[in-house]
């Protein structure tokens, strides 16, 4: 790449078709919400609204960050943060109801407990934590815009204050709440169509600066090239499905067969198909 640009036609012609899929992303891509997210001041937003308190401030946060546990079996969280109160956040955007099951998040919930918890700590120094799944439709299936989960005693319904959280968001439900209103900004292509002037902002350096611009289409270039050179090495494990979805988007829409698509992912075809019929619903 020259200036910015790419060095060749073929990859060129990428980069244009790379333009046009950004201007149809909305953050309830995985990809695009991570890139969000990198403004420290849009998940420290998001978690105000969802948490109801105006004051959070988050502390640290990681992206893509690999947990794993004691057999070597991994799980990549989309964003890890903390707070200034010492509480982790895991959030978790959720296409499919596969993908935000309740066993999922109790993965997610314990494999973050194995990995705060420091040698010599004692068990009752693990911090408060809260796996949060935003999701595209009602997973659950009650009808509400939020679900709180925690444990409870069942003989006498007291809480069992163990400190894990497990939140469920309903994006479908989009009412003139706080909380439906940032849900319709997860799902809007364009920042002049959102309420929250953060999130609008970051969007906007994202998809109409020449800087944000080239940043996202090298994102999908390497997405791309993982796609084409490595998953017909290695395959993928359940545990990378999510980023198998996001590059056989960006595959299909570079106008790879579908045959090709699901060869270098080790899956069939009518897989392929059904996660791009997803992708397509979900932007609608």
């Amino acid at each position: 790449m020259k200036n910015g640009q790419p060095a060749d036609n073929t990859l060129h012609a990428r980069y244009e078709k790379y333009e046009q899929i950004l201007k149809n992303l909305t953050i309830m891509s995985d990809m695009f919400m991570r890139n969000v997210f990198r403004k420290t001041e849009c998940t420290e937003y998001v978690l105000q609204v969802i948490m109801k308190k105006e004051g959070l401030k988050v502390l640290e946060q990681f992206l893509q960050k690999d947990f794993k546990n004691l057999q070597g079996r991994s799980a990549i969280m989309d964003c890890v943060a903390t707070d200034t109160d010492g509480r982790y956040f895991n959030v978790e955007i959720q296409q499919t109801n596969e993908g935000a099951s309740p066993k999922r998040a109790r993965y997610h919930s314990g494999l973050m407990d194995m990995n705060i918890l420091n040698p010599g700590q004692d068990f009752d120094e693990l911090p408060e934590s809260y796996v949060i799944f935003i999701t595209v439709r009602d997973s659950l299936g009650y009808g509400l815009p939020i679900y709180h989960i925690d444990r409870e005693i069942r003989e006498n319904s007291e809480s069992f204050p163990d400190g894990s959280h497990i939140v469920y968001v309903n994006s479908s439900k989009q009412e003139n709440t706080e909380l439906g209103r940032l849900m319709h900004d997860f799902h809007c292509k364009s920042a002049d169509e959102m309420y929250s002037q953060v999130l609008a902002e970051r969007v906007r350096e994202l998809k109409e600066t020449r800087e944000g611009v080239d940043s996202m289409c090298r994102e999908m270039e390497q997405i791309y090239k993982e796609g084409i050179e490595e998953g017909i090495e290695r395959g993928i494990e359940k545990g990378e499905m999510q980023k198998a979805k996001e590059a056989s988007f960006i595959l299909a829409d570079m106008g790879l067969p579908l045959e090709q698509i699901a060869r270098a992912f080790h899956v069939d075809v009518p897989l392929i198909q059904e996660w791009i019929t997803e992708n397509i619903s979900a932007a609608k």
